[in-house]
């Protein structure tokens, strides 16, 4: 499979150029890939070291944040490391999966060696200041669909500005979805088999009918749409009604927390907590030696895409409900965790699951051939979960129904057969949860 894989992918290299990948609305193949491999080299890009000299506040947002640390993500790494061992370092695999974590090593041809050894400083910046700020034009969305033109000329959404050290371009294209469409989406990249679609989900979703654009939620200073966020862009620059704050904050608490960035945790773990409510719908009373009905409502209410989103092969959303009588004693629990931190089997849990050539279920997405499963929920739409839960005869009331919705970036198994005895723990955020009484 893979000597298929690297055959077509390099036949389409040959055929394909950067910016002949397609229109804005079309999924793009890696195969535009080749274009840029080493076109540029990394001391064209301005190292961030500079660019803090003037825009303080934001330099500050943006370190420690997931954009700064794309490359530096130990899961990241090990996952990395791995899909280049699966497939015997096979270059499609490598270049697929670096372009967009560290991008401006893979237009330096900084990379291979897989492990960075090559990488510039400025490369291991993952999605630094000068790769956004000189994206010139999109060629298409996903798998990287950009244009770069490295140099003096920064582009963002200011047509009145001025800089003392670089030439300013006002770009539209800043202030659109569509710049972040260019690297969240992403397809496999020779059957084309759509691995992360968030941009899709949002451009289908009821946001991108109202005008709320990516950037209106996760370029402001907390969950949800903040405008104005007045402020400045530069030290010496002029107060302005609104600006883009540049922690680009997601779901994903564990890397921050493992890198030791507590405040882009603690604003992941803020956005995650304000994306969803949990309900559970009225019970009057418990009926002992019997099957009671239990339903749970969970509304995606703050997510402009689906919950989760992202890379939903590997996430993990899930309900754990609990039933205790007046003892405290559990007399019925799903979505628990067992010894090993897996969840409990025949828990509701809300992802994607890919599956190989073989037909198995599958973490290692570039092995993924199709989709078995995909049970997330769309934005400001709910699912109604029905649990049967059997209370013995003699337990006591009142009874106790508990529900909570969890989250964590990875299954704890996948993480233990990639740190091996590490020991590493991925953070669980409680995202939203709900209790009642019946008698």
């Amino acid at each position: 499979m893979l000597k298929r894989i690297t055959v077509l992918v390099l036949a389409s290299f040959i055929t394909l150029s950067l910016t002949a990948c397609g229109t804005k609305e079309q999924p793009v193949k890696s195969s535009n890939l080749s274009a840029s491999f080493g076109l540029f080299k990394s001391e064209q890009f301005t190292p961030t070291d500079v660019c803090v000299t003037c825009h303080v506040e934001l330099h500050s947002q943006w370190s420690g944040s997931m954009h700064n640390n794309a490359f530096r993500d130990p899961v990241f790494q090990k996952v990395y490391q791995f899909a280049v061992e699966d497939t015997d370092g096979d270059r499609v695999v490598e270049d697929f999966c670096i372009v967009c974590h560290s991008p401006v090593g893979f237009m330096s041809g900084e990379i291979p060696p897989p492990d960075g050894s090559k990488l510039s400083e400025i490369a291991k910046n993952g999605v630094q200041c000068d790769l956004c700020h000189t994206v010139s034009a999109s060629t298409g969305i996903g798998n990287f669909a950009l244009k770069a033109s490295p140099g003096n000329t920064k582009r963002a959404q200011f047509k009145d500005a001025v800089s003392p050290y670089h030439e300013t371009e006002f770009s539209g294209l800043h202030t659109t979805a569509e710049f972040c469409g260019m690297c969240h989406n992403v397809n496999h990249p020779v059957n084309n088999l759509s691995l992360e679609k968030t941009y899709t989900e949002w451009k289908e979703g009821p946001y991108a009918k109202e005008g709320i654009q990516c950037q209106d939620c996760h370029m402001t200073p907390g969950p949800g749409v903040t405008k104005p966020n007045p402020g400045k862009a530069a030290i010496m620059g002029p107060d302005r009604p609104h600006i883009y704050t540049h922690s680009i904050v997601g779901g994903n608490v564990a890397v921050p927390t493992l890198l030791g960035s507590a405040e882009h945790a603690r604003l992941a773990e803020e956005r995650l907590k304000s994306a969803a409510t949990v309900e559970i719908l009225p019970l009057t009373k418990f009926k002992p030696g019997t099957e009671n009905t239990l339903q749970v409502k969970v509304t995606n209410k703050g997510a402009g895409h689906y919950l989760p989103t992202g890379l939903t092969e590997t996430r993990q959303m899930w309900l754990q409900i609990k039933v205790t009588d007046g003892t405290g004693k559990t007399h019925f629990s799903s979505g628990g965790l067992n010894k090993d931190g897996s969840i409990e089997k025949n828990s509701i849990v809300y992802n994607t699951v890919a599956a190989d050539e073989t037909g198995k279920a599958t973490h290692k997405v570039w092995r993924a051939e199709k989709i078995l499963s995909d049970y997330r929920i769309p934005p400001r739409q709910s699912v109604t979960e029905k649990y049967q839960a059997s209370i013995p005869n003699g337990a006591k009331g009142p009874f106790t129904v508990s529900a909570m919705l969890r989250y964590r970036s990875a299954p704890q198994g996948l993480i233990h057969e990639l740190f091996g005895e590490e020991e590493v723990q991925l953070p669980i955020t409680d995202m939203a949860g709900d209790s009642i009484v019946v008698k």
